[in-house]
């Protein structure tokens, strides 16, 4: 860990004035076949697909479907995979698992307690992301610092402990309206809830549109204190 901690430290030295392209194109051949793309097809997420076709066609891009999804979320999925020749890898949680959690706590049990929330975004999101880096050196995110309060101290590159992997954010240090604006110049397709409040686009029960004057995470888990919005896949 210690050589890792130089290494990675040395790499947000040297990469600092990359641009997005420049740092993906970076770890691509850094660590061939290596390094995937996770993306939940937010706007953030939306802009990384895009660079990531545009280096390469076969790099391992993945999402997890939570069986709560948005409509618009599924179609935008489809579209995303044809507009850009690419094969967006889908990870479903274990049927069992899910059948068990809702049978003995209810089907909304996230509600209920920040307990049975957690429970709920490891069985849906964490256990499937495991099988998804299975055998991969590093994971590319769409996070930015201005996102959340639990996100400003986050590193272009950084030892991802939970996953025991690299995390390279690329957008980390984008404003909000500099994704809109490479979404539109480059004519990407983007979920349509943005465009009705939703700044951030989840499962559907834990995700609602915010007003002008919230945090960007205030539309996740709006019922728990700001300090726990966070499903663990991007804890330190």
């Amino acid at each position: 860990m210690h050589e890792n901690k130089e290494q990675i430290a040395q790499w947000n030295k040297e990469l600092k004035n990359s641009t997005p392209e420049q740092v993906i194109s970076f770890f691509l051949s850094e660590f061939p076949n290596k390094i995937a793309l996770s993306t939940s097809l937010g706007y953030e997420d939306q802009v990384l697909t895009q660079i990531v076709a545009s280096i390469s066609k076969s790099a391992k891009i993945f999402t997890l479907d939570t069986g709560r999804l948005f409509p618009e979320t599924y179609e935008l999925l489809d579209k995303t995979s044809k507009k850009y020749g690419v094969n967006i890898n889908v990870y479903f949680p274990n049927t069992d698992d899910v059948e068990e959690m809702v049978n003995s706590k209810g089907i909304n049990l996230f509600y209920d307690s920040i307990e049975n929330r957690k429970l709920c975004c490891n069985l849906r999101k964490l256990v499937p992301l495991a099988r998804a880096m299975s055998g991969l050196s590093g994971w590319i995110t769409g996070l930015r610092r201005d996102q959340s309060v639990t996100r400003t101290d986050m590193q272009l590159v950084e030892w991802d402990e939970n996953n025991n992997m690299l995390k390279i954010n690329p957008l980390i240090n984008w404003t909000e309206q500099e994704v809109i604006d490479y979404i539109d110049d480059n004519k990407i397709p983007f979920n349509p809830l943005h465009k009705k409040g939703f700044a951030s686009i989840g499962c559907q029960p834990c995700t609602r549109a915010i007003e002008p004057d919230e945090d960007v995470r205030a539309g996740r888990w709006w019922w728990e204190n700001p300090d726990t919005k966070e499903c663990g896949l991007h804890q330190k």
